[in-house]
């Protein structure tokens, strides 16, 4: 099921590709094209959970007021806490986890493309294909090592690409910084899409997180474990990535905009005061 799915995947990718090379762009940057454009369907397919996921947290924003009365009220009580807020949820049928969902989705196709791509490396059609200067089948890692030369082994074998790790070539870049940066071209776009894709999921974070101190970890957290994961992906899955969080911080400041005007209108609390002590 999985090899069907990714076949698919790999079929529409070269169908998109084929299509905008017919229109005479060049082969490498018509697999940059293409990538977007597959990122563009994506989003438009997931358009109505992530409407709905916005939606949601319009409606978390615009309730704050309400929950603040809440968690004065049943300060002593955390599970009558947990029912009234629960109850507020249903009321105006809000479901807390319905901003998971879209991630949840993107999961897999995230994987699947990462297959599409790492296969595509193999063959000699996305051989060195770059996208604005993006190797898209080279990773940070991979680029790196390739400015440096190539890594071998103890016999002089050279080390294959899916056995670098991120010690051994960190280690390696300081010791041999002037290799490194003599051949600044051939990683340097590939570290650029990874620093703003981490940019991207800080910016992404801090806007879902806004005013929740409890988040407040988590937006630096995830930027950093992500940007450590990212250090080892092709550069194709980079640009999917990062055009996918762009579209979606896009999509997110409309929504914040739109709650932001909303909440100028003082919202109506319980008539009912938190007991004082």
């Amino acid at each position: 099921m999985w090899e069907q799915l990714k076949s698919l995947l790999q079929s529409l990718l070269e169908i998109i590709h084929n299509g905008i090379t017919s229109v005479g762009i060049g082969t490498n940057f018509a697999w940059g094209l293409a990538i977007i454009v597959l990122t563009l369907l994506v989003r438009l397919a997931m358009h109505p959970l992530t409407a709905k996921q916005m939606k949601s947290m319009q409606k978390m924003q615009q309730l704050q007021p309400q929950l603040k009365v809440l968690q004065e009220k049943y300060a002593d009580d955390k599970d009558e806490l947990n029912k009234q807020t629960m109850a507020l949820y249903q009321q105006h049928k809000i479901n807390p986890a319905s901003g998971c969902l879209p991630l949840i989705i993107q999961l897999p196709i995230f994987i699947l493309l990462y297959g599409v791509l790492y296969d595509l490396t193999k063959t000699e059609a996305f051989t060195n294909v770059t996208f604005l200067g993006v190797n898209l089948g080279g990773s940070v890692l991979t680029t790196i090592a390739d400015a440096l030369g190539g890594l071998v082994d103890s016999t002089g074998a050279p080390i294959p690409q899916e056995q670098l790790g991120f010690v051994m070539i960190l280690f390696t870049a300081f010791a041999n910084l002037g290799e490194l940066f003599s051949h600044l071209g051939t990683w340097i776009f590939n570290f650029i899409l990874l620093l703003l894709i981490a940019w991207l999921t800080w910016y992404q974070q801090h806007l879902t997180g806004a005013g929740n101190p409890q988040m407040a970890m988590m937006n630096w957290f995830m930027p950093l474990f992500l940007t450590f994961i990212c250090f080892g992906l092709p550069g194709g899955v980079l640009l999917y990535w990062g055009v996918s969080s762009l579209m979606g911080i896009i999509h997110q400041v409309r929504v914040k905009n739109k709650t932001d005007e909303e909440m100028k209108v003082k919202p109506v609390l319980y008539k009912e005061k938190p007991k004082t002590k």
